[in-house]
């Protein structure tokens, strides 16, 4: 049962990253407006044909990612070393992630539009305001900062070490399927990974200067990259690696080991 859960829940992940790439490549280009977060991406489900089947196919997969985080949080991850303490504790928390992304997702296909579309932007400031007026709320943000920074640079890394070969069915790929498998697990880990330190550089930088509308979600960071000197460039590399792990979640889905 988790197996299903967890593939279903990869697939549905894909689908998420794969729109948000996409959105974020229309930027650079120069042909969207719509907001290159999780919210655009439910917005653009929406639209196609059997939208709101898709929306529930898709808020049904991350409650199965959800529940297979938490069954490895209780009974341990595979692997020789899955039932760790630091393991499970990292499955607890992915499952509250997960959870919280699921519960968006539904509550959007159920009509609470509000749930899933609303800019990530916004609640990035929503939360570092409120957390801000905390005491020792500076603090508690640029920890908080550092730790996104952190965590950015560890998934990147672990995408350029291919960490992620120990989770795979490796001998059930062809030669070319592995070559592939690879390009889509170390671009996509690398964009996402950037994406992610850039979100914590700006958290850390609302709490330095105290002002909570200098912390960005995924739209406002993936647009932040076009104010460097590689302009929109910089942001088709970073969409392009989000649509790569999109593809890389899809791979996940077939040959995870779970």
């Amino acid at each position: 049962m988790m197996d299903g859960a967890a593939r279903w829940g990869f697939a549905a992940r894909g689908v998420i990253y794969l729109l948000i790439g996409i959105l974020a490549l229309r930027i650079a280009f120069g042909g969207g407006g719509e907001q290159a977060d999780r919210g655009g991406a439910l917005a653009e489900l929406a639209k196609q044909p059997m939208g709101s089947v898709l929306l529930w196919a898709l808020g049904i997969g991350m409650v199965g990612m959800a529940l297979w985080r938490l069954s490895e949080a209780i009974v341990g991850a595979a692997g020789p070393d899955g039932r760790k303490p630091g393991k499970r504790l990292m499955s607890a928390g992915r499952f509250l992630f997960y959870g919280f992304v699921a519960y968006s997702v539904l509550a959007f296909a159920a009509g609470e539009k509000s749930s899933g579309s609303g800019s990530g932007d916004q609640e990035s400031q929503d939360i570092t305001a409120r957390a801000l007026n905390w005491p020792g709320g500076q603090w508690i943000v640029g920890i908080a900062g550092v730790g996104i920074v952190a965590a950015g640079l560890w998934i990147g890394a672990r995408a350029v070490m291919r960490s992620y070969h120990k989770h795979l069915k490796l001998g059930e790929m062809s030669h070319r399927t592995r070559k592939l498998v690879d390009v889509t697990g170390v671009g996509g880990g690398a964009g996402r990974g950037i994406l992610f330190a850039a979100i914590g550089g700006f958290v850390i930088q609302a709490a330095v200067t105290y002002e909570p509308d200098k912390a960005k979600g995924f739209d406002d960071t993936l647009r932040s990259f076009t104010d460097t000197p590689a302009g929109p460039w910089l942001l088709a590399l970073v969409a392009t690696g989000l649509v790569l792990f999109g593809v890389f979640s899809f791979a996940m889905a077939r040959w995870r080991r779970v």
